[in-house]
Parts: structure tokens; C-alpha cells; sequence
């Protein structure tokens, strides 16, 4: 990474604290922690923050209109309640519902893309390192399904009107890319249903391997990995695919409570610091 073009991200002396997201068009990663281990069987929030950050980091204006999204569905809420109430008109949705629709409609569409996208990375590396299963795909589920010759925004914007009473009931926006999700599929069926834990961390080691390749396709930059301390996690051939796709990167960076949890090879070429409370410092004895 070029340090004069990080140095550009934003206005200010060095030193001052700038957003992450700034460092989005110059550096790009892929994050592999112990909760993406819960993928598959917890909340639709996590598969749902999981596939906006590829999105984000695939479309350059896609997190602010994430952004503008999520704060408009905040304020419709609200006045929702309100007018649940009796304490607002509805004539005063017409605007938040407009902001839902144009940015919402956005975030559906990108979604879609990138799981198509996805679809081809993410087979192939299950089958890399799951031959003797059946192809794994992931298939989106949503509220908002568009009919013949109607568009994602058509879309939202009907299922809109046709919640419009049960939303003041309930004082909240049912239909939109908020209440969406997607699921791991393999041959027709959830994995939720049959998958064994090593079947699924099979999945999920693969859903990381697709994100590294859709991102170096963008533009031939292989992005940035981030282990957080999941080789504990991965039994020792899930290992041996990580570790030969490390292998590949220019550069990843893996924590770990003990180096015993890592492939030997991976440990020698690699440089080892010692994180402990207060101080970073390079670990020379295990180098």
C-alpha cells in the first residue's frame, strides 16, 4: 500500500483519527474471525453485515447509501410509532418512504450482483476442498420479491403499499433489505437442516476463499486477510487449504493465542510479534 496515497485519505495532520472506511478504495479486505464460525446457524444479521461489506467494498458509493438507508429507517420508524399514536399524520411518510425506496432498491440490487458474483468463487472452492460433496450455492431470501418486467425499487415500492396498515400497527418498515437473508444450499436443501459442524465450516472456509477472488478480480490486487484466531477452529486439512491460500497472498495477517494452533511451514515464513497489554514487540525467539 502506498503510504503517500493513505496519507491522502483525508484532510489533517497525520496522527488525526480518520474512518476506516477512508482506507476502502486503496486497501481491501477479507476479515476471518471465530464468530463467522456462527454463519450458518446464527442471526440474519451476520450473513447480512457479512455480504454489505463485499458490497462495499466492490461499489464505491454503496456504504453511504447504507448509511442513509439505515438512518432513514430509523426516522420512519419513529414516525411510524407516532403515527400509531395519533401524534403525526400520515401524509408525512411520503418523504421517508421515497428515501427507503431509492436507497433501498440500490441495496437489493448490489446484493443480488454480488451473490452472482460470488456463485462461481464460492463452488469452486467447496469443491476444492470438499470433493465428495455436492456443489454448495447461496440463495437469497427476501420480502421483496420482484414480479415479471417489475425492478427491485417497482418491487419495494408494492410491497410497501401492501404492508402500509400493518407497518402503523406495528410502528415499524416490514418490508426492505433490513428483513432480508440468505442461506448456505446444498444439493436443494439448507444447511441448517443436515449439515454436520465440519460440513459447515467447510462452507464457511469457502465463502472466505470466494470473497479473496472476487476481490482480486476487481482489478488483479489480491486484498489484505485477516485471521482472527481461527485455526483452532478448522480441523487440519481445512488448515492445509488456508494456509496454501496464504501461501498465494502478498501479505496476510493471522492472531492466534498459540503458535501451536498453526501450520509449521506457515509459522517459519512468516514474522512473529508478541501482542500483550500495552507493548507490541517482535517475538525473536520464535522467529
Amino acid at each position: 500500500v502506498d503510504p503517500h496515497a493513505l496519507a491522502r485519505t483525508g484532510p489533517g495532520p497525520l496522527g488525526v483519527n480518520r474512518r476506516a472506511s477512508a482506507l476502502r478504495p486503496l486497501l481491501r479486505t477479507v476479515l476471518f474471525a471465530p464468530e463467522d464460525m456462527l454463519l450458518i446457524i446464527g442471526s440474519p444479521s451476520l450473513r447480512r453485515n457479512l455480504l454489505d461489506a463485499l458490497v462495499a467494498q466492490r461499489e464505491p458509493t454503496a456504504a453511504a447509501v447504507m448509511s442513509t438507508y439505515q438512518r432513514t429507517l430509523t426516522q420512519r420508524n419513529s414516525l411510524l410509532r407516532r403515527i400509531r399514536e395519533e401524534e403525526a399524520d400520515r401524509a408525512e411518510l411520503a418523504y421517508w418512504t421515497q428515501v427507503i425506496l431509492e436507497n433501498g432498491a440500490r441495496v437489493l440490487d448490489w446484493r443480488h450482483e454480488t451473490l452472482d458474483v460470488l456463485a462461481a468463487p464460492l463452488a469452486e472452492a467447496h469443491r476444492e476442498i470438499a470433493p465428495e460433496e455436492t456443489d454448495l450455492r447461496l440463495r437469497y431470501s427476501s420480502n421483496v420479491q420482484a414480479g415479471p418486467g417489475e425492478s427491485n425499487e417497482d418491487a419495494l415500492r408494492r410491497r410497501l403499499g401492501e404492508t402500509a396498515e400493518k407497518e402503523i400497527w406495528n410502528g415499524a418498515t416490514l418490508v426492505g433489505p433490513h428483513r432480508d437473508d440468505f442461506g448456505f444450499v446444498s444439493d436443494g436443501r439448507e444447511l441448517t437442516e443436515f449439515a454436520s459442524r465440519g460440513q459447515q465450516r467447510t462452507a464457511i472456509l469457502a465463502l472466505k476463499l470466494a470473497e479473496l477472488d472476487v476481490l482480486t478480480a476487481l482489478d488483479g490486487r489480491r486484498p489484505l486477510l485477516l485471521l482472527d484466531d481461527v485455526f483452532s477452529e478448522l480441523d487440519p486439512e481445512r488448515r492445509a487449504h488456508l494456509v496454501r491460500r496464504i501461501g498465494d497472498l502478498p501479505q496476510a495477517i493471522v492472531t492466534t493465542t498459540t503458535p501451536d494452533d498453526l501450520d509449521p511451514g506457515l509459522v517459519a515464513a512468516s514474522t512473529l510479534w508478541r501482542v500483550e497489554p500495552g507493548s507490541v514487540t517482535l517475538d525473536e525467539h520464535a522467529a
